[in-house]
């Protein structure tokens, strides 16, 4: 194959996604590409860089190109959160998630850890409390069937609302039959409404050891407000998502 570097991104881009080259695969050496396509092995660098940064896959020493999985997990939208699912079942939000996926789970798939803190700027805005004041965090690691971590979602609850409840209770799993929504429930604190914000940027040194990143895995951040029908904020989370290893699903009705 004659051309440039991009003319070589365009036939490996093509193989992987006609599954040519598995997820977890490695590509043939730059040396085999080279000869293959008539190109030089500068030009498969080039390619292979390309590809690198359209996230399709990761150059890792001592083993080569390998090619990223695909998205494997659905998060869903507002149906993860139904009602149904928590108040009169026991499927919280990631086990909804991987119901819809057709993938395995098992409640402890998700630990956590419990601690009381200093409110910072977004926790304090988004309760309406003063910088410092005393809020309990609840930090959950979440991983898949194979042990890979998925995520991180970080709660933050007043004390008031959660001091002697499951919420506060680091055994790893949900905080209890339907998890934490069913505990605010039972405080009189019903979630009603939701909002959710999400941005994307390229993760921290802790982030990258804690969810197993490779390089150049960017990061998609969930800002999560959860109130009761009168308003009142109950819950304020922070989410850090492995964007390879999901895919963002959406149903809801179009307003008029």
């Amino acid at each position: 194959m004659n051309g440039g570097y991009r003319a070589l991104a365009a036939t490996l881009r093509e193989a992987i996604m006609r599954g040519d080259y598995a997820p977890d695969s490695t590509l043939p050496k730059q040396e085999e590409l080279a000869e293959r396509h008539s190109v030089n092995v500068k030009t498969v660098r080039h390619a292979i860089a390309l590809l690198a940064a359209e996230g399709l896959v990761t150059p890792i020493r001592r083993r080569g190109t390998v090619v990223r999985e695909r998205p494997p997990l659905r998060r869903l939208g507002a149906e993860r959160y139904a009602k149904s699912k928590w108040k009169f079942g026991n499927v919280v939000a990631f086990v909804a998630d991987r119901e819809a996926s057709g993938q395995d789970w098992k409640l402890t798939d998700q630990t956590q850890t419990v601690a009381f803190v200093e409110a910072d700027v977004e926790v304090a805005e988004a309760f309406g409390i003063e910088i410092g004041a005393g809020v309990c965090e609840r930090a959950r690691l979440v991983r898949d069937s194979t042990g890979k971590p998925t995520h991180t979602l970080t709660s933050y609850y007043l004390p008031v609302d959660v001091e002697g409840t499951p919420l506060v209770d680091p055994t790893p799993g949900p905080a209890g039959r339907g998890g934490g929504f069913a505990v605010l429930t039972m405080q009189g604190l019903e979630p009603d409404t939701m909002t959710e914000t999400f941005h994307s940027r390229m993760p921290t040194p802790d982030e990258i050891e804690r969810l197993d990143l490779p390089s150049g895995e960017p990061v998609m951040i969930l800002h999560r407000t959860t109130m009761t029908r009168t308003g009142r904020v109950v819950e304020f989370a922070r989410g850090v998502h492995v964007a390879s290893r999901f895919s963002w699903t959406y149903t809801f009705r179009i307003p008029e």
